[in-house]
């Protein structure tokens, strides 16, 4: 009887903590992490950090999910691959739902990034010659603007009823009868050793390497506080637009330290709009 009594307390403990266990394991499989999915096209996402750090200190991970092409990050947002985008202006993101029927919404601003037209083969825009080439990008608004940048720097004019996104075929006046080659944003970089000069996004010029302010023979002139529509825009889907934790990717973004590591970062060549 000693014995059995023995035996049984023994199983009793083995089916005490085999419980006790099962219950931890259960409890710890039901706390899902919860991740923020941001699409950014680029690898220069420094000034994201503290924003990453500040959520990480309340279980929230925001995860980059990065793209080469402007034409990608709107419809994995719209598709739910991801919850946010970081990449575009009003310009592109008004446009793109207009010809996509995407239910996109700002939630944020961010920045605004002057467009630069830079080469390897000149120094001054004084010095292109008759028929030179020069890469511009070749989506609609991206490309509206790079046309527009050179009627500022006075190398073409374009007829004014196009407004923002004219297209070449809107170039009334070309002095120096100027080649055009159209390409993918992402691409401009690759096509100054082709090229006698390239219109680069920004984002685009500093993950090759170049620092708008310092490298661009011209650069695009921003009035800081004006209504842009190249202020660049932290976008959701429009049923996500009043999502509390989505807002706060927004609160940390808009924050001194982030302003900070923009200016150093860019040396200046972005303005921070908040």
């Amino acid at each position: 009887m000693k014995k059995l009594f023995a035996v049984f307390c023994i199983l009793s403990v083995l089916f005490t903590l085999t419980a006790c266990g099962g219950k931890n394991d259960a409890q710890a499989g039901d706390q899902e992490e919860t991740v923020i999915k941001l699409g950014v096209v680029g690898e220069a996402n420094e000034a994201w950090q503290p924003v990453v750090k500040r959520l990480a200190e309340e279980g929230v991970t925001l995860e980059f999910v990065t793209f080469s092409d402007y034409t990608l990050p709107n419809q994995a947002l719209s598709d739910g691959d991801i919850d946010l985008n970081s990449f575009q202006h009003y310009a592109y993101l008004n446009n793109d739902i207009e010809k996509n029927g995407y239910e996109l919404t700002v939630i944020g601003e961010t920045l605004i990034a002057p467009l630069g037209l830079y080469s390897q083969k000149i120094e001054d825009i004084s010095q292109l010659q008759q028929g030179d080439k020069i890469a511009i990008p070749s989506d609609t608004t991206n490309g509206g603007r790079a046309l527009k940048l050179l009627e500022a720097a006075g190398l073409i004019e374009v007829d004014p009823e196009a407004g923002y996104t004219p297209f070449v075929t809107d170039i009334t006046e070309n002095p120096l009868d100027l080649e055009f080659v159209e390409v993918e944003a992402s691409l401009t970089p690759g096509l100054l050793p082709d090229v006698a000069a390239a219109i680069i996004n920004g984002g685009h010029a500093v993950d090759n390497g170049l620092t708008p302010s310092e490298d661009a023979i011209y650069l695009e002139e921003v009035k800081e506080g004006a209504d842009n529509p190249y202020i660049n825009v932290i976008v959701a889907r429009t049923e996500d637009k009043d999502s509390e934790l989505l807002h706060k990717v927004v609160e940390y973004y808009q924050c001194d330290e982030v302003a900070q590591i923009i200016q150093e970062q860019y040396k200046g060549s972005y303005i921070t709009v908040w």
